[in-house]
């Protein structure tokens, strides 16, 4: 009988026998790790806890003495949360095991973005000694981070080194933040009264679909920079686009577009100030061990408990 089960899987092209073998290391526990979809639902049958990307019907069915299902991605809209629900198994995410590397991201074009970083490569390429104007400076600026969760309060840990003035959007502004202003999210065009680098780090919902527009894009001032992190449609592509072309806009580096994947012929592609990732600043090496230790204090929270209530991340 194992008493945790890892799921057969991989994260970000990380095989989830890391995570198994984070696990190892970390508990005196029977560890063990589902490498095939047949063997998931062998192994399921006695476990207490199990990890992994998703809980697949037949999984969910077999499951009889499962207490834990510790996903180990942010979102769990893939999940049947009713059916999980209707067993009694808690269902926790991995929220915050994004944050340094996505935020690393985010400085990392900002940065690039300042000093012209791709000029001076496309030079390197050309052998051309020539020199070329920065940007600007970083220091001294207005950074809007939209979204304070653990990536956005990542982000904003980050900033604190490099003397500029920060602005948070949230959902409850009334819970403050790290940033020196806090706004919410209706009060999104004033936020941006005056910013010059804007990091979008919020999930997509009903409240942040479209929540930069038109409207928002031409409340930023003509040489802003625009950073998505978070979900392709919290911007409105064709008012991005035309912010772009028009000079309203100085750049825009997107890990997240809408469409997604974005098409071959997508205007996106042939604008000079547009940088495109394709949706990979949540890659890792520390992915599965992050996951893994969330898991752990999870745990251990239950031995002191005797409950599985009131468990980090727990959204179920």
């Amino acid at each position: 009988m194992a008493e945790i089960v890892v799921l057969n899987g991989s994260a970000h092209g990380i095989p989830s026998s890391e995570c198994a073998d984070a696990l190892r290391e970390r508990l005196d526990r029977e560890v063990e790790l589902a490498e095939s979809p047949a063997e998931e639902v062998e192994l399921i049958r006695d476990a207490e806890v199990a990890v992994g990307g998703n809980m697949r019907e037949e999984v969910i069915d077999a499951a009889g003495e499962l207490e834990l299902f510790a996903c180990s991605s942010a979102g769990v809209g893939h999940l049947d949360l009713d059916a999980l629900g209707e067993r009694g198994i808690a269902v926790t995410n991995a929220s915050g095991v994004h944050g340094p590397n996505i935020a690393e991201h985010v400085l990392g074009w900002m940065l690039m973005i300042t000093r012209r970083l791709d000029e001076g490569l496309a030079r390197q390429d050309r052998r051309e000694w020539s020199h070329f104007q920065a940007f600007g400076e970083f220091q001294g600026s207005r950074v809007c981070v939209v979204g304070l969760g653990a990536i956005g309060q990542a982000i904003v840990e980050r900033l604190a080194g490099f003397g500029v003035e920060t602005v948070g959007v949230r959902y409850s502004p009334e819970k403050g933040g790290p940033t020196d202003e806090v706004y919410g999210f209706d009060e999104i065009e004033e936020a941006l009264v005056g910013v010059d680098y804007l990091a979008i780090a919020c999930p997509l919902t009903d409240e942040t679909r479209g929540l930069i527009g038109g409207e928002e894009l031409a409340t930023l001032p003509p040489d802003a920079v625009l950073v998505n992190v978070g979900r392709g449609p919290i911007v409105e592509t064709e008012a991005l686009v035309s912010a772009l072309r028009n000079n309203k806009l100085h750049a825009a580096a997107l890990d997240v577009t809408d469409p997604e994947p974005l098409p071959e012929d997508h205007e996106l592609w042939g604008l000079s100030n547009v940088y495109i990732t394709p949706h990979n600043s949540g890659h890792t090496p520390h992915y599965w061990e992050r996951v893994a230790e969330i898991l752990v204090r999870n745990l251990e929270h239950v031995e002191e408990t005797g409950e599985y209530d009131d468990l980090e991340n727990q959204v179920a």
